[in-house]
């Protein structure tokens, strides 16, 4: 019985570096943290992102395994969600701008003059699944 919670502890553990060196090495070799901060012209707070991904990805693993309820007011949880929303978003953009995605997608599906309309049903999809995926998900 010991040797089993050995072996799942190191299969665990060593799952857990796998996939944390892969997402730092992704975010490293495609430039996206400085990236970000050079669209948002705030270099000066580079040691500020990388910290909050840092933090963000620890936090999140806490989180998962330890499935905690938070019992705040929902007033609290509603800024909580937007920040939450507009990190991922952001760290989504510099991705797909290290990448320069939409232009070869734009070309690809010949919208090449319409980069905006590709971006706007990029949102509003985004928009709208997440939506239907609270309304039917959650509160289902």
């Amino acid at each position: 019985m010991t040797i089993k919670i050995i072996a799942v502890m190191f299969l665990g553990i060593a799952s857990g570096l796998a996939v944390g060196s892969g997402f730092v090495a992704f975010l490293t070799v495609l430039g996206v943290i400085p990236r970000l901060t050079q669209l948002t012209k705030t270099m000066k707070m580079i040691y500020q992102y990388e910290w909050g991904v840092v933090i963000g990805a620890l936090t999140g693993v806490f989180a998962s395994l330890r499935d905690p309820v938070l019992d705040i007011s929902a007033y609290f949880l509603i800024p909580l969600g937007l920040f939450g929303g507009v990190f991922v978003g952001m760290l989504a953009a510099g991705l797909t701008e290290a990448l320069n995605v939409f232009p070869i997608l734009a070309k690809r599906i010949h919208l090449d003059g319409k980069i905006v309309i590709l971006i706007m049903a990029i949102v509003l999809g985004k928009i709208f699944g997440s939506i239907f995926q609270w309304l039917y998900f959650v509160h289902h």
